[in-house]
């Protein structure tokens, strides 16, 4: 490796930052802080070498574990490539993590009101107009569809769309147990749809908001802090375009996040998508993968229109070094439907563009698998419990 390449490497430090986006899902903590991320070595020729202990040996979340620890440090720029050393926690170190997830229980209320165990994907774009709400809405609607229980937040506050594209109409309202407010719902399939967005506080739909910054992330944090969001397999994130105070705060309020980045054919979109790549890895987020929308148009013959170029996705992806989720032509059903509140993707008819979303929503759950709760913690509670009452009695 060269001195050029050699001076990109990340630091240690770095990778131990990426891997403070590693959630236990159980214990809602980072797997740094719990002490089993236990090393890390960068090599010159980017070679990363990191040093996970597990809880037990045979822990089911092994494989999932591994799967975010490959990504966020593979997603580093400068890595080659990744090598995970197994070990297990000691006695000692299980009861430390244990008393460290208590502490953080009891001290610290999370941040948020989304639950560790749900996987949040931001759906980001460079600039508007790429058809990143439509992408969200239509990707939330599959999910639910299969029979998951999806949130949808739409954080483009001054842009909201989500509540026609996805015909859920009413205000929120609170809950009569708990100060929290009540998403919108709406069944999809087997699954269901809970839906948060600026356009259920206002009263009409063509209300303008002339908000600044810290109003802006005000209502943000509303939306993560104060709905009851319940447990969910997903939470897709409707974001605005850009790389501005909303998009930050988000991502520091939600290091388990992972982004999906929209872009058009067009290397213009293309170039300006790559600057919120940018800015979720520089909030240590992983970017799962890259959407191209309105990738082309196809006439009832079969010709086909490149109408605003092509390959811009394509060349996105491979500039992260991510993968192309898929393609999404333009189809004028997808316009039609959202206007109607009925997305595309469930509609009966097999458009081209219905299909393009299914297939995606395939390859999202490859990227983005839900949480499989086979629970490691059960089996840790018991020894931890052990060590500190072994503790106690020799206090004693």
């Amino acid at each position: 490796m060269s001195d050029g390449a050699a001076a990109a490497l990340p630091t240690v430090e770095d990778v131990m930052g990426v891997l403070r986006g590693v959630i236990d899902p159980e214990l809602g903590t980072d797997i740094v802080e719990l002490g089993m991320a236990r090393d890390a070595v960068v090599n010159s020729d980017g070679l990363v070498e990191v040093t996970v202990a597990l809880t037990t040996a045979g822990c089911p979340l092994r494989a999932q574990i591994q799967r975010e620890v490959r990504s966020r440090v593979g997603d580093l720029p400068g890595v080659e490539k990744v090598k995970i050393h197994w070990s297990e926690l000691t006695q000692d170190q299980k009861a430390a993590a244990m008393a460290k997830a208590r502490f953080n229980v009891a001290q610290n209320a999370p941040d948020t009101a989304v639950a560790p165990t749900t996987k949040v994907v931001m759906v980001a774009s460079g600039k508007g107009g790429v058809g990143k709400s439509s992408v969200t809405v239509n990707l939330a609607a599959e999910l639910a569809r299969r029979g998951m229980r999806v949130g949808v937040m739409d954080a483009d506050i001054w842009g909201y769309s989500v509540p026609r594209m996805l015909g859920v109409e009413g205000r929120l309202a609170g809950a009569e147990d708990e100060k929290k407010i009540v998403p919108n719902r709406k069944p999809v399939g087997d699954g269901v749809l809970e839906v948060v967005s600026m356009g259920f506080l206002v009263d009409r739909e063509e209300a303008a908001l002339m908000w600044r910054g810290l109003m802006l992330n005000r209502a943000v944090q509303h939306f993560l802090e104060d709905v009851r969001w319940g447990p969910m397999d997903y939470l897709l994130i409707d974001m605005p375009p850009g790389t501005g105070d909303v998009q930050m705060g988000i991502a520091k309020m939600l290091p388990q996040a992972e982004m999906v980045v929209v872009t058009t054919p067009a290397r213009s979109a293309q170039k300006v998508a790559a600057r919120v790549a940018s800015m979720g890895r520089s909030n240590y987020l992983r970017i799962a993968g890259v959407i191209e929308n309105m990738s082309a148009f196809t006439t009832p013959d079969g010709a086909s229109y490149e109408i605003f170029g092509r390959g811009g996705g394509q060349e996105l992806a491979d500039e992260l070094g991510v993968s192309l989720l898929g393609q999404v032509p333009i189809d004028g059903s997808v316009a039609t439907a959202g206007d109607e509140g009925d997305p595309v993707v469930l509609g009966e008819a097999p458009g081209s563009a219905a299909a393009a979303f299914r297939s995606i929503a395939d390859r999202l759950l490859e990227e983005v698998p839900p949480v499989e709760m086979a629970s490691c913690t059960a089996r840790i509670f018991e020894a931890a419990e052990q060590a500190l009452a072994k503790l106690d009695i020799a206090a004693q």
